[in-house]
């Protein structure tokens, strides 16, 4: 006899913290698409996940169905598919490197980016950024790019995970969207749907971070882990120090010409390292190389030789964009109408900066959105931006801006300023805080 499935008797094992079955899970988030699970369900659920939690089987059984509520990839290629994901932070342009680096090296990364949120600026907004390329790329263009030319990096079709974005939306109206096991669901549901065989977490931790210290990264990069390779993906993780911005540069436009610099070897040194080191573990993960050391020198000859720039430019001109964007950025990338630099105040070494006051500098300029319909001014931002060890004399630059407007430049100038600490040293913090592999 077929068992009757009742949303208020599972809704009530979730609020008493009883596991409910697989198939009651499976069946709740179903009904998201079809309409037999309420809004009202939905709330309530979360809530009670917010306040109770989730065993860990349980948050593997969720993942696996806010996966299925929509399209899973499947491939046929030569090579193995790998993803990153970072929680976010100010100045990570590390994406833009990343997945043509893996392409470089053997792999294939069918990479599906967000947009900006809060203070922590987004992939998909970066690459907006270049005139004509296409975030939105219906599936037979992202499949095709991916197969041809190893990497395509797009934004979330409505086809992925759809039952993640009605449930953000409520969580995000009902105050739970902090809650460990929601956000593990919603981070790999839309990970997992891209037919990975390896995944590499970027956790970020700091005043950048949405997770300001190591304990709460910790948690969550554990989580990730677990739930990830509970679900059938190989996944290891580092937890990585965003306690000021990991570029030199802060803005969508911006970080593009940052990356492009770092393409014809002008890079920042913070930022050269988080990437060869989250593709080295890239590399390992799946199987392309049999050791991190072998795989740093790997992913450092194709930055060398320039064969990951050039599948940064075959991807750029596949999906729209210009098919010159690294020889001529000018041409193509908007430039705010006034830039200027960012002095400091007073004299010093540069012990600490406070990131997330960056990153809503840039939103003050219209670099990121106050509200989710606002529209992004790719062109504001900041660059040369002096990292924490820097000894400052009064007067001396701690950054340039970019900025449409004089009052824009006294409001995000004064925060920019304002971010700055200074003391007689600067701490020695590590970069990469903890890797945690994926049989942790």
């Amino acid at each position: 006899m077929k068992n009757t499935f009742l949303p208020q008797e599972f809704l009530a094992q979730i609020r008493d913290g009883i596991s409910p079955s697989a198939r009651d899970i499976q069946t709740f988030i179903k009904g998201i698409s079809t309409g037999d699970t309420s809004p009202a369900h939905i709330g309530a659920f979360v809530m009670a996940v917010y306040l109770k939690g989730l065993a860990k089987g349980d948050i593997v059984t969720l993942t696996k169905a806010v996966r299925d509520s929509g399209d899973v990839m499947e491939w046929d290629l030569d090579g193995p598919i790998l993803d990153k994901h970072s929680t976010g932070g100010v100045g990570d342009n590390v994406s833009l490197l990343l997945g043509p680096v893996i392409a470089a090296c053997g792999g294939y990364v069918p990479m599906i980016s967000g947009q900006g949120l809060g203070h922590t600026g987004g992939t998909l907004d970066k690459f907006s950024a270049i005139p004509g390329y296409n975030v939105g790329a219906d599936n037979k263009l992202f499949r095709r790019t991916v197969k041809d030319i190893g990497c395509a990096i797009i934004g979330q079709t409505g086809a992925l995970a759809p039952a993640d974005k009605v449930m953000y939306a409520i969580r995000s109206a009902t105050a739970s969207v902090s809650s460990l096991p929601l956000i593990t669901a919603s981070i790999l549901s839309k990970k997992l749907a891209e037919g990975l065989d390896g995944l590499v977490l970027d956790i970020k931790c700091g005043s950048g971070a949405f997770m300001d210290n190591f304990e709460d990264a910790k948690a969550l990069a554990k989580s990730l882990i677990e739930v990830a390779n509970g679900a059938g993906v190989k996944t290891s993780g580092l937890i990585t120090d965003m306690n000021q911005p990991l570029a030199s540069a802060a803005g969508n436009g911006v970080e593009v010409r940052n990356v492009i610099n770092h393409w014809r070897g002008v890079r920042d040194a913070r930022l050269h390292k988080i990437t060869v080191e989250l593709c080295a573990e890239m590399l390992v993960s799946g199987g392309l190389v049999k050791d991190v050391d072998t795989a740093r020198t790997k992913v450092e000859t194709v930055f060398d030789n320039g064969k990951a720039a050039e599948v940064f430019a075959r991807m750029v001109t596949a999906l729209g964009g210009p098919s010159d964007l690294i020889q001529n950025p000018d041409k193509y990338l908007e430039a705010a109408p006034i830039l200027t630099d960012i002095k400091a105040t007073q004299s010093g070494t540069v012990s600490a900066i406070d990131a997330r006051a960056v990153g809503n500098a840039v939103i003050v300029m219209g670099g990121g959105r106050k509200k989710p319909e606002d529209t992004i001014d790719y062109a504001v931002g900041f660059d040369r931006i002096a990292p924490i060890g820097t000894k400052i004399s009064k007067g001396d630059v701690l950054a340039r801006i970019h900025a449409r407007s004089q009052n824009h430049v006294a409001e995000a100038g004064k925060m920019l300023r304002d971010a700055y600490m200074y003391s007689d040293s600067a701490p020695d913090s590590p970069l990469i805080i903890e890797r945690i592999p994926a049989n942790k």
